[in-house]
């Protein structure tokens, strides 16, 4: 595990976080309790900030950066993740907010400024594009993406299963069992 230091910004880690060997996490990073960051993913904070939720995890080969500040953007574009999120393998996060109890599928990719509003599933593959903005309660797929359709029950239950899923396997790692 690579834990990195950048221009007197330290990543600030919760308790019971597990932090594959494999990962990188970079700069003004926060990592809530409970989450993890899994094989090969990046955590490069090092131009604005980046916050994890707790209970949130970042999954295989998944690319969480921002966009930094400047004159004409003061705040730049931060990443912001809440809690209770899965992030499929190898999506890319770029600058955007992520409500809680979210799932974004595999090789999704959610740009700038992009806002996930909480108890959102992306597809897989999908793409949503800058300042996009998601409404709680849906599927979206697609690239652009699109709203699809709400959620069912079962779909609904299973955002929350899922980050409970990944708890129970970092706890496992964690053990050392």
């Amino acid at each position: 595990m690579a834990l990195t230091s950048y221009l007197g910004s330290h990543p600030r880690i919760g308790g019971q976080t597990y932090i594959h060997p494999s990962a990188q996490v970079i700069g003004e990073v926060t990592l809530g309790e409970d989450s993890s960051i899994w094989c090969n993913a990046v955590v490069r904070g090092d131009v604005n900030r980046i916050v994890v939720g707790r209970c949130s995890n970042i999954q295989d080969f998944v690319m969480c950066h921002v966009s930094h500040k400047h004159p004409g953007k003061p705040l730049g574009s931060p990443l912001v993740i809440g809690d209770y999120v899965t992030i499929g393998h190898n999506a890319i996060l770029h600058g955007c907010t992520i409500g809680d109890e979210c799932l974004v599928g595999m090789g999704a990719i959610v740009m700038d400024d992009a806002v996930i509003s909480s108890r959102v599933m992306v597809g897989a593959g999908s793409l949503v594009p800058p300042g996009k903005v998601l409404e709680s309660g849906f599927l979206y797929v697609g690239r652009p993406v699109r709203k699809v359709r709400a959620l069912t029950e079962e779909e609904s239950a299973f955002l929350r299963y899922s980050a409970e899923h990944y708890v129970r396997v970092k706890n496992n790692y964690l053990s050392g069992a």
